[in-house]
Order: C-alpha cells, then sequence, then structure tokens
C-alpha cells in the first residue's frame, strides 16, 4: 500500500541525488468566491505555497479578484477556456476547444475571455491556457502564441517542453477526483501513487525532469477528506528539503528547472 511514508522516502531519494523536487498547483473552474475556494486559499496561504486558479472568463465574478487581494495567498490565474462549454457530439468526449466549430469563433472567444481576464484580474492574470476538460484540437495550438499566451496546462507527463514554438507545456499529474467513480475524493493511496509515478519517473530519466509534478484540485467538488489530503500534502511537501513548489509565472516562463531554488 502507498503511504506518506513513501512519499517521504522519493523526496529522499530526490535529496541524495543532489536534485530538488518542484512541484506546482493549479486549480480548475474557479468563478466566485466560496466556501470551498476559502479552505484552498486557507491551505495556500497558510503553508505558503502557491497556487494557481484556473478561472472561466464568461462566468468570473468581479468578487472573486477582490477576494483574491484580501487573501493573502500566492494566487497567480490561468485562462480555463471562454464558457467551459461543451461542443462535442453525443457520445463524444466533451471538449470546448475541438473542431466542432470554426477555428475563427474559438479564437474570438478566447480573446474576449483574456481581455475579460486582464481587466477583472490586472497582474494576476497570466497568458497561459487551460482547456477544459484537459483537451484542446491539434488545429488551435499553433494559433495560442500568435495570440499572446505563453503556456498551455493539460493533464499527464508533457513530450516535450514546448507544445509550439513560443508556447510552454506544463501539466498537472496528480488529480485528487475520482470523475471515473463516485466524483469524490479519489483516496490517498491513489493521488499518492500519481505522485510518485511521475516523481521517479522524473528522477530516473523515464520524463522530463524539468517538468514540476503538478497538483490537480477542483476546490468545488471537493468533500473533507479531498481538503485533508491538500493540506496534507502541500504541507509534507513544503517541509522537505528537496522540494520545491514554484510560482505559475516562474513554471511558464522556464526559469526553475528542477534543482533552482524555489519556495
Amino acid at each position: 500500500m502507498t503511504g506518506w511514508n513513501d512519499l517521504e522516502a522519493e523526496l529522499d531519494a530526490w535529496g541524495e541525488a543532489g536534485l530538488s523536487a518542484t512541484f506546482w498547483w493549479r486549480d480548475d473552474d474557479a468563478v466566485a468566491p466560496s466556501a470551498p475556494l476559502d479552505r484552498l486559499l486557507e491551505t495556500a496561504g497558510g503553508t505558503g505555497v502557491p497556487v494557481a486558479l484556473a478561472v472561466i472568463p464568461k462566468n468570473a465574478e468581479p468578487a472573486l479578484a477582490a477576494r483574491l487581494d484580501e487573501s493573502g495567498a500566492a494566487v497567480g490565474v490561468l485562462q480555463h477556456g471562454y464558457a467551459h462549454a461543451n461542443h462535442a457530439g453525443t457520445g463524444d468526449k466533451k471538449i470546448e476547444l475541438g473542431r466542432e466549430r470554426p477555428a475563427e469563433i474559438v479564437i474570438a472567444e478566447l480573446a474576449v475571455g483574456w481581455e475579460r481576464l486582464e481587466k477583472l484580474f490586472a497582474a494576476r492574470a497570466l497568458p497561459v491556457m487551460v482547456p477544459p476538460w484537459n483537451r484542446i484540437a491539434p488545429h488551435i495550438v499553433p494559433m495560442l502564441p500568435e495570440m499572446g499566451y505563453r503556456g498551455l496546462s493539460t493533464f499527464e507527463p508533457r513530450g516535450r517542453a514546448e507544445a509550439v514554438r513560443g508556447l510552454a507545456q506544463v501539466n498537472a499529474h496528480i488529480d485528487v477526483i475520482d470523475w471515473h467513480g463516485d466524483r469524490d475524493f479519489v483516496g490517498t493511496e491513489a493521488a499518492l501513487g500519481a505522485a510518485l509515478e511521475h516523481l521517479a519517473a522524473r528522477r530516473t530519466g523515464m520524463a522530463d525532469r524539468d517538468e514540476p509534478t503538478g497538483l490537480l484540485t477542483h476546490h468545488l467538488a471537493h468533500d473533507a477528506p479531498a481538503d485533508a489530503f491538500v493540506a496534507a500534502f502541500v504541507g509534507r511537501t513544503r517541509a522537505h528539503a528537496a522540494a520545491r513548489w514554484l510560482q505559475a509565472d516562474a513554471v511558464f516562463a522556464g526559469r526553475m528547472p528542477a534543482g533552482s531554488a524555489g519556495l
């Protein structure tokens, strides 16, 4: 059974190799202040670990920006598509940024969404695209850097550091929600297993060592065990000498490879 001691041992292995195990935290579907968001911000602020909120532009409320400003936590804002609307056909996997609509419409929506995020969040807003459901049609990706985006984030280990020239790709790897089951917490063993799998693959050269291991949360979907796991995970890793939590602006600027200083 995978447990916290296994995580400690893996981080120890990073330290013994003279490396820093880098992490980042992405939370999806933010639109407004809420009690679940307050719990997330409390964890981030209390541990000093930065979090990147993937905000849905169409539904984002001005009150969310005010809440982030007063929270005291280190919070960046990423763009979570435009409306988080599914345009896939019946029986197909959900997707907003797909081939079902003309590319001109998709791109126009994203541009409107980015303008809204800039207006609401100012310097917190980072030109990083997080496609809803972690899916984006291949023909849309090359258009993103032309629009001014500098980052893309989906799920699972990346194949290369840039999705296309000028567009850094940094994904998430540890999803705490069991989307294919009861849609509650996936369980400590499964969540830690995902973390250990990516960390070990990075350390041994089976995955890109410079891609920080990404914690993926969805605060609106969390039950109490999910919140407890997140607090324990960020707290334990934050306290380990071989672990470094990175802010999203540094992650997507490519300034923080494994082994560098961080939080």
